[in-house]
C-alpha cells in the first residue's frame, strides 16, 4: 500500500475539547507484522482527533507491509499521524519480540514530537514513563 492510501485510512473528527489538554491512547496488536507486535499511540489533540475505528483499519494496513526495522515502522507511524492530525504532542511506541540466541528478548522504539512552543509539563509528568 502506498503512503497516500495508507494515510487516507486515518480519518479524523473535530476535537470536542479544543481548549483542553487531554491524552488519547490508541493501542493495537499486530500478530503477523514482521517488525512489531504491539503499537501504542498517545497524543494530546489540537483541532482534530483520530477516529479509533479508522486507526484500527490503518494498523491492519501497516501489518500487511514489510518493514526493514522497528525504527522504520515507528518513524512511518509518527509521520503519518503528524500528517493527518496536528497534535499538540504525540508519542508512538512499539515493541517487537526478538530472540537473538536468547539474549535480546525485546526490541522497543519510542518516538515523540510536539508543536513548537507547546508545553504542559504537569500533564506530561503524570504519564507513565517509557
Amino acid at each position: 500500500m502506498n503512503m497516500m492510501d495508507r494515510r487516507a485510512l486515518l480519518n479524523s473528527k473535530d476535537n470536542p475539547g479544543r481548549k483542553l489538554d487531554y491524552v488519547i491512547t490508541l493501542a493495537g496488536n499486530l500478530p503477523t507484522c514482521n517488525q512489531a507486535r504491539k503499537i501504542v499511540l498517545r497524543y494530546i489533540p489540537d483541532r482534530e482527533i483520530l477516529d479509533a475505528e479508522a486507526f484500527g483499519h490503518y494498523l491492519q494496513a501497516v501489518e500487511k507491509t514489510q518493514w526493514d526495522t522497528p525504527e522504520d515502522l515507528a518513524v512511518t507511524l509518527l509521520t503519518d499521524v503528524n500528517n493527518e492530525i496536528v497534535a499538540r504532542w504525540v508519542q508512538v511506541s512499539l515493541s517487537a519480540p526478538k530472540n537473538q540466541d536468547g539474549i535480546v528478548s525485546t526490541h522497543g522504539v519510542v518516538l515523540e514530537d510536539r508543536q513548537p512552543g507547546w508545553d504542559n509539563r504537569t500533564l506530561l509528568g503524570r504519564l507513565d514513563r517509557i
